[in-house]
Order: C-alpha cells, then sequence, then structure tokens
C-alpha cells in the first residue's frame, strides 16, 4: 500500500505527463498544417467509430460533453468541409454527422500525428516497458484491465 506522499507524487507525475503530451500533440498537429483544435479532432475521430452517422446527443454522450458544446465543434468542422449535416433517412427531423472525404483525409493525418507524439512520447521505454505502462493506464482510465478504449 503507498502513503498519502507517494499517491499525491504519482497524482502530480500524471498531471505533468498529461501536460506534456498534450504539448507534443499541439505542436505535432501544427507541424502538421492541419489547423484543427485538439476539441475538433477528438469529435472527428469519434465519428470514425461510428458504423453508420450517429445524432449530435450521441457525439455528446460519446464524449462526455454538452450537446452545446458538440453543436459548435460540429459548426467549425462543417465549415472545414471535414463533417456534413445530413437527415436521417428514416425519421427527416432527426440531423445526422457524417465524415466527408476531406474530414477521413484529415482523420489519417491526425492518426500519423498522434503515432509521432506517442513515439516521441514512449521513446526512452523498452517494448516491454511500453506494454506493462498500457496495462497499468488501461487499469486506471477505465478501471479494468483490457477494457475497450473510448476515444
Amino acid at each position: 500500500m503507498t502513503t498519502p506522499d507517494a499517491d499525491g507524487l504519482l497524482a502530480e507525475q500524471l498531471l505533468r505527463l498529461t501536460r506534456r503530451v498534450h504539448r507534443i500533440q499541439r505542436r505535432h498537429l501544427q507541424q502538421s498544417g492541419l489547423e484543427i483544435t485538439p476539441a475538433q479532432s477528438r469529435l472527428l475521430r469519434a465519428l470514425a467509430h461510428y458504423d453508420t452517422p450517429p445524432r449530435m446527443a450521441d457525439l455528446a454522450e460519446r464524449l462526455e460533453v454538452v450537446p452545446r458544446a458538440v453543436t459548435t465543434l460540429v459548426d467549425a468542422l462543417e465549415e472545414s468541409g471535414r463533417v456534413r449535416r445530413v437527415p436521417d433517412p428514416t425519421n427527416r427531423r432527426v440531423i445526422r454527422i457524417e465524415v466527408t472525404d476531406e474530414g477521413r483525409k484529415v482523420l489519417r493525418e491526425l492518426q500519423h500525428a498522434r503515432r509521432s507524439a506517442a513515439e516521441e512520447i514512449l521513446a526512452p521505454l523498452r517494448d516491454d516497458q511500453r506494454g506493462v505502462l498500457g496495462g497499468l493506464l488501461d487499469t486506471l482510465v477505465d478501471g479494468v484491465p483490457g477494457a475497450e478504449r473510448r476515444c
């Protein structure tokens, strides 16, 4: 069992790592020239997980944000040609959000930027250490080892 001081140190290390991850990802996004915010990229990645275009409410639930936040993000992504609003085929009052070809291109570039950032962050670790870290992070993020990741 850890002491409160050790737990506090671990919490501080996690916060510092999170800030470092955000800085590195931001730098990689800027280098890619995509002109996309981290929140927009998160929404675009969430869209990629759906087999059929989701409703705004579905996206808000998946991202754990209020629907108004999703509307703002979709507005910006739609303006840049990365997503479009489409009517639901069974209920025309319902609007769904789908990724455009431009959005799929951006998703590929985002994936490359995220992979580059991860390689930079994980460079000091050996493969076995990366495996242990992955298992520990799964447990911390999901509360269950090996649980399905969201976005």
